[in-house]
């Protein structure tokens, strides 16, 4: 009786093993032949806005390195909620990823109800790019710098209107402390991102906004608005004239926004490695580096781990400003 359970305990070991080598050998086979079909990649936010932008730049380069379509899908709302939630729902077999982006990092304790945690709910793959904010005006606005448009402001408080890419964004959080910072009394507009924001500031409904350089540059050099600063502590190289927010009389006003990949939790670590180098690769070509300076963005390698812990570190230091602006959304 005994021999007979430890041949049948052996059996089944024997089994056991069998089942996982097969299982590993199909993993690793899968692996290999990843992708096989193509990938959809998430967007919080409107087509046209810097997100967006990024997201396409990135898709495209995925797609050329690993021979497989990217099709970007825009889900904006929620101050990118939507797309975020989406993305962590979604089966974690590396066929759908997220172009998280500094926001997300804001939601997280800017929303009293949010249905995604940005640390537990997903596994970094790559940071894209670094962009600097810039404050720009309708060029209708009688101001020429930072202090004429404070000025303004003082004079005619309660008639002006920033814009925003949608609340809680970086964009949204620099306006908030923009307007502490100066005393003034302004009106906050939100809108489903970038695009729609700008076309508004541009046909004066609002009269300014602190937007991500990539989106909002173009306009500037066509004359269709006016910068007067940037929000990070050193100058833009695609812009050097252009003074900081710290040059033009607010020290310590240091705020960029960051766009970066995401994989739902759970996605294998051989996929995520995969499209790690991938998009360290394409990132790195010379034609997209020119592309990626004259947008104003600036790209850092990471590993995933390395992704992971800046992310959790823009949580901590953004929930410090969203405290400090006392702005929450229900």
């Amino acid at each position: 009786m005994v021999l007979n359970k430890k041949i049948s305990g052996i059996a089944k070991a024997l089994t056991a093993a069998v089942v996982v080598s097969g299982g590993l050998g199909l993993s690793a086979g899968a692996m290999a032949a990843y992708p096989d079909h193509p990938i959809r990649m998430i967007v919080g936010f409107s087509a046209g806005g810097t997100t967006d932008v990024v997201a396409r730049i990135v898709a495209k380069e995925i797609s050329q390195e690993l021979g497989q379509s990217v099709v970007v899908d825009n889900r904006p709302g929620a101050g990118s909620n939507i797309g975020t939630e989406m993305a962590a729902r979604a089966q974690p077999d590396g066929y759908t990823l997220y172009m998280v982006a500094v926001t997300s990092a804001i939601n997280q304790t800017l929303y009293k109800n949010i249905h995604f945690n940005l640390i537990k709910d997903f596994a970094p793959v790559a940071l894209a790019a670094k962009v600097p904010n810039v404050l720009v005006v309708n060029p209708q606005l009688p101001v020429h710098s930072v202090k004429e448009l404070v000025a303004y402001a003082k004079a005619h408080p309660g008639k002006l209107n920033f814009a925003s890419s949608g609340t809680g964004t970086s964009i949204h959080m620099a306006g908030e402390l923009f307007k502490q910072s100066a005393g003034i009394d302004v009106l906050h507009v939100p809108y489903k991102g970038s695009a729609p924001a700008l076309t508004d500031l541009m046909g004066g409904q609002v009269q300014y906004m602190f937007d991500n350089m990539p989106s909002a540059w173009p306009h500037v050099q066509a004359g269709k608005l006016r910068a007067l600063a940037v929000t990070t502590g050193d100058r833009s190289k695609t812009a050097p004239d252009l003074p900081t927010m710290q040059e033009s009389g607010f020290p310590g006003f240091d705020v960029s926004s960051w766009f970066g990949v995401l994989a739902p939790k759970g996605t294998p670590a051989a996929v995520v490695d995969k499209l790690n180098a991938a998009i360290e690769k394409g990132l790195y070509k010379s034609d997209v580096q020119a592309r990626l300076k004259g947008l104003g963005a600036v790209t850092v390698k990471t590993t995933p781990a390395e992704f992971g812990e800046f992310i959790q570190s823009e949580v901590v230091n953004w929930a410090k400003v969203v405290k400090a602006s006392g702005v929450t959304v229900d």
